[in-house]
């Protein structure tokens, strides 16, 4: 059966499949093409007749071979890349909760078509309407410079969360017709998602678009504008052009090589995310946790949280570091750490022998470097968010891959089949693990996301769920068993009080 549904564009045909109706490559913006390359999404061009969506749109130019495994085939490219997919229990006048997916793929890779990222199961488990999306990616989407700043917005480099932007904008304009309520909006993503989420949280020009937000690994991130300059400077000389305005005239494909050499250079001073949101006096006026401390997102429940190893996704075949002595890891950590660095992987040690945990090298150092990348931004803007009397929600999963004989541990990316209800796509098993336990944990998680979409507490009958203070530190473990832990991992948490964190240090 097929479902037509009016939008403020013109009409679309969606399909109805495992119980849902799904709508994919629904244009919200423009294709970002020559002069708009570098510029703000603009309008779609309404059309007449019918628009059948019964597949996915094309993907952000990205380079070959940067994906993260596990995401289906790779899909058909293009810069004509702006589109959504909708995912509904019925085209009606429900009012649903609106659950809109920011992907991850570290600013530069991924889609809103990704196989973890389906919409069926969560959509009709939780009569919610689903919502993925696509945004431009790496200099496509993240280059800034000063000649390249909108007159009318103000902003630079921050093209991708424009994108993001536009189609929350969609949303509230079209999702009425979806069986969705247009008030009830929450944004989540993961690693980049989460990120953007976490930067759309601290933008002033965003408040109105979304009701709360989920951030899953990744916190408030921003790179200041003259840093993000000097990459696109660089950017032009690894394109053999001699200024940014000429990159609007290059081939994807030149455009893309420049890119790739670029983070290549980077990556071996230790900097692996050059292209990223900017604080760039427009969309981002300053840095995102800052503004969550000053109170632009107050009122705006949250539900955050990290993967226990997230960084044994990047560390598994890397021999060097899987290998590595004790010296070896600590003059890796003077990347991050600087003179600081043999403080560090004392402070650890000790936290993890009061415990028992491993204290070989590499659990050492994926413990440091989890921790200063991804759960510690993220906690910190939960004390923000919660200091301002804000209802707030914390989370750490444990859950272990089985993939390598368990040497990806609880890694980065691994919660998204368990919230997406992903996990019986072929092949995702690999990856996450089956059976009764993972399904009954699958399910406890999408009802907990649920719930807090609908109402702003992720409390369930099988999930009492306490809200997070920096007295208590109130966290739900997610895994093999689920149970609320006050403050876990305190005395790594401890260490990094008054220091920098993250991929670019957020104010402490």
């Amino acid at each position: 059966m097929t479902t037509i549904v009016e939008t403020k564009d013109g009409s679309l045909q969606g399909v109805e499949e495992d119980g849902v109706t799904v709508f994919r490559g629904v244009p919200f913006a423009k294709a970002p093409i020559g002069a708009l390359r570098f510029r703000p999404p603009q309008p779609t061009e309404p059309w007449s007749g019918v628009r059948v969506c019964d597949t996915f749109g094309f993907v952000a130019p990205q380079p070959a071979g940067q994906a993260m495994a596990g995401q289906g085939t790779p899909e058909e490219q293009s810069e004509d890349c702006l589109h959504l997919n909708v995912w509904t229990p019925a085209c009606d006048d429900g009012s649903r909760p609106v659950m809109v997916w920011i992907h991850g793929g570290a600013f530069v890779t991924g889609s809103g078509s990704g196989a973890f990222y389906r919409g069926h199961h969560l959509s009709a488990r939780g009569d919610v309407v689903v919502v993925t999306i696509n945004y431009r990616l790496g200099a496509l989407g993240f280059l800034a410079h000063p000649d390249l700043t909108d007159e009318e917005t103000g902003a630079s480099g921050n093209w991708g969360l424009l994108d993001q932007v536009a189609a929350l904008e969609w949303v509230q304009a079209n999702i009425a017709n979806f069986g969705g309520d247009a008030g009830n909006v929450t944004i989540f993503g993961e690693s980049a998602g989460s990120m953007s989420v976490s930067c759309l949280v601290g933008s002033p020009r965003t408040q109105h678009l979304y009701s709360r937000a989920i951030a899953e690994s990744g916190g408030p991130n921003g790179l200041p504008l003259d840093a993000a300059t000097a990459t696109a400077v660089q950017l032009c000389g690894e394109a053999g052009v001699p200024d940014v305005a000429a990159l609007r005239d290059l081939p994807v494909d030149q455009v893309l090589a420049a890119q790739v050499a670029l983070q290549a250079k980077a990556a071996e001073s230790g900097n692996t995310m050059v292209l990223a949101p900017t604080i760039d006096g427009g969309l981002l006026p300053e840095h995102p946790l800052s503004a969550i401390r000053s109170g632009v997102a107050k009122g705006k429940e949250l539900l955050v949280g990290t993967n226990r190893d997230e960084m044994k996704l990047w560390v598994v075949g890397n021999r060097r570091l899987t290998g590595g002595d004790e010296a070896f890891i600590l003059s890796r950590l003077e990347h991050s750490f600087g003179a600081d660095a043999g403080e560090a992987l004392a402070a650890y040690k000790a936290a993890r022998t009061d415990r028992g945990d491993d204290l070989t090298p590499i659990e050492l150092w994926t413990a440091i470097e989890s921790d200063r990348i991804f759960r510690l931004p993220s906690l910190r803007m939960a004390e923000a968010q919660a200091a301002l009397g804000t209802d707030v929600y914390e989370y750490l999963f444990t859950w272990t891959s089985p993939a390598m004989g368990g040497l990806l541990g609880s890694c980065h990316a691994l919660e998204i089949p368990f919230v997406f209800g992903t996990l019986t796509t072929p092949g995702v098993e690999l990856f996450t693990g089956a059976g009764p336990e993972a399904l009954a944990l699958s399910e406890k998680m999408q009802d907990a996301w649920i719930a807090f979409a609908r109402a702003g507490n992720p409390s369930t009958d099988s999930l009492q769920w306490p809200a997070f203070d920096t007295a208590r530190r109130a966290t739900m473990i997610l895994g093999p068993e689920t149970a609320v832990e006050d403050a876990p991992l305190e005395q790594e948490r401890a260490f990094w009080e008054g220091r920098a964190t993250g991929r670019h240090p957020e104010p402490v």
